[in-house]
């Protein structure tokens, strides 16, 4: 094998990387949308022949859904982490033994089992899914602070600071065995057992979070409708917008997924080859399961759609607007 390869197989910071994508799925998901969030105003910016004003809204959309998805995911999820891990640590603690006995492969950790897996990122990235209503409202109620502060804009209203002033705050209670024992009972249900001996092979890491991004675009298309901060003949384009790019992005985002099976199969195998006595191989390999759709989701949502769904949602606009 190339030299140069197996350094990769074997790089520190890419096990590190792994594993907490693996350990913190929405954290990991919500961090790299922010970071390349940063070029998507770029991407929207460089739209021809289209009005300035609705791309500036469409900017600051979306400097808004980044910041709150990150701020929000970040701290639910270090909350979420400790209370699986504590499962982990000490499943006999928390499962009963015929759960762990169907849940458990044969000469693994529990932590390695795929139905074990699946229904730890259920819970994980599931928490995306039920934030997706509060995460868009509070990104429509940024749109126009964001749009005065950025853009200078002194009629798209004034900054909503959150409950009275007062910072968002999302620490958790030094006691976190009462969430790892009700998680627990989650995972002793049979109901929840037979549908991760159903799914564990499926590509949940990606349908969990498509169908959070369509509840939270559903939901921040009626929230915009609502709002009296954003002009009222700016909205209908503010809404293709983002109905148009989250259409694009999961049809195109399952597309290349697809094509990108074959050479990810083969990457695992050469990964786990080269990594055969490590601990943590089945962490890492569950991270890459995640990190697949993320970064191939991320990439065409905040770089190559922006564009297409600017450029288009004003014309889908303009006839009926003109009539």
């Amino acid at each position: 094998m190339n030299v140069k390869l197996q350094n990769l197989y074997k790089n520190r910071l890419l096990h590190k990387g792994l594993e907490y994508a693996a350990d913190k799925s929405p954290t990991f998901m919500a961090g790299t949308a922010l970071v390349l969030s940063t070029l998507r105003p770029l991407s929207i910016l460089a739209t021809p022949k289209t009005d300035r004003e609705n791309k500036k809204l469409a900017c600051a959309k979306s400097i808004a859904s980044a910041g709150i998805n990150y701020t929000i995911m970040y701290g639910l999820t270090n909350i979420l982490t400790k209370g699986i891990k504590g499962i982990e640590d000490k499943p006999s603690l928390y499962l009963k033994q015929s759960t762990i006995a169907k849940l458990q492969e044969a000469g693994k950790p529990l932590s390695a089992s795929k139905k074990y897996q699946f229904l730890a990122q259920l819970f994980k990235l599931g928490l995306g899914f039920v934030m997706a209503v509060p995460k868009s409202a509070l990104t429509c109620t940024l749109i126009p602070p964001i749009m005065k502060k950025v853009f200078n804009n002194e009629e798209s209203g004034s900054p909503i600071s959150s409950q009275n002033g007062k910072k968002l705050s999302f620490k958790g209670g030094a006691k976190l065995n009462p969430l790892s024992k009700g998680m627990g009972r989650v995972m002793d249900n049979p109901k929840m057992q037979n549908m991760a001996e159903k799914f564990k092979d499926s590509n949940y890491a990606m349908h969990i979070p498509v169908l959070g991004d369509i509840l939270s675009t559903a939901a921040f298309i009626h929230q915009s409708n609502k709002s009296k901060k954003i002009k009222e003949d700016r909205k209908p384009v503010l809404n293709y917008n983002a109905g148009i790019s989250t259409g694009l992005s999961i049809g195109a985002s399952y597309i290349v997924d697809s094509l990108l099976n074959k050479p990810t199969e083969k990457f695992v195998n050469k990964f786990s080859e080269v990594n055969k006595n490590n601990p943590k191989l089945a962490k890492y390999v569950e991270g890459i399961r995640i990190a697949k759709p993320t970064l191939i989701m991320g990439s065409i949502y905040y770089l190559a759609i922006p564009l297409i769904s600017t450029f288009w949602a004003e014309r889908i606009h303009k006839p009926k607007h003109n009539k």
